[in-house]
């Protein structure tokens, strides 16, 4: 892990969560926002641990998750730039409900939990941005139960395939690495399951996956629109 960078107020126009301050409050907050680097497969934060910091996401990807005793893991969620995480437990002071570690390298912003507090107190945005980040986490939530509850594998990873997709030249497609492993740990089954999924998927033409992408076609859209 390199040491800390400096930290600009363009840097921090940038991220959603500050953008609309005002020049002054953002050249305040280069005084208290740290800037890490974190090289794949660290761990940024461990579950159970005091919760100390919030930390903003400028470039990479990490996954959120959680796992027993026995070793088995579930992926709550992947993030990438622009989002944050460690929020929660500033809230509400409890330890982190869960691990989060880098998939890929990350580069992250880091504000300690007194100027945070200060923060959400001075700063009607801030605080707005933040609630908004946790509505998002518990419909995302929601859905994911719902998802456990109501549909079975295939429907599941057709979800995941949707909303991890984005558009590309008027495609829906993943660019993302999204390896069997995490998707089954995302979605609640095992990874032969999910392998023979993803074959049907491919079989019946509602996928193709190519030079690492996965691309969605019209047979998924429609049976995701039905669903």
């Amino acid at each position: 892990m390199a040491g800390p960078a400096s930290v600009s107020t363009l840097l921090l126009r940038n991220v959603p969560l500050f953008s609309t301050l005002p020049e002054g409050q953002l050249a305040l907050l280069t005084r208290v926002v740290g800037r890490k680097s974190y090289p794949r497969n660290s761990t940024i934060i461990n579950a159970g641990d005091p919760t100390d910091a919030l930390y903003i996401v400028i470039s990479g990807r990490l996954k959120v998750m959680m796992s027993d005793d026995e070793g088995r893991e579930v992926i709550l969620a992947i993030l990438g730039q622009g989002e944050f995480f460690g929020e929660m437990g500033l809230i509400d002071e409890a330890p982190r409900s869960a691990t989060v570690i880098a998939i890929e390298p990350c580069e992250l912003l880091t504000i300690n939990k007194m100027d945070f507090k200060k923060c959400l107190a001075e700063n009607f945005e801030i605080a707005v941005g933040v609630m908004k980040g946790l509505v998002k986490r518990l419909r995302e939530a929601d859905k994911k139960i719902g998802s456990l509850a109501l549909m079975d594998v295939y429907g599941r990873v057709a979800r995941l395939l949707m909303e991890m997709a984005e558009t590309v030249d008027g495609q829906r497609v993943v660019t993302k690495k999204l390896p069997k492993q995490d998707i089954a740990k995302m979605i609640g089954a095992s990874r032969e399951m999910v392998s023979r999924v993803m074959k049907d998927l491919q079989t019946s033409g509602h996928i193709e996956v190519k030079s690492g992408a996965i691309f969605l076609h019209e047979a998924m859209l429609m049976s995701e629109a039905r669903a």
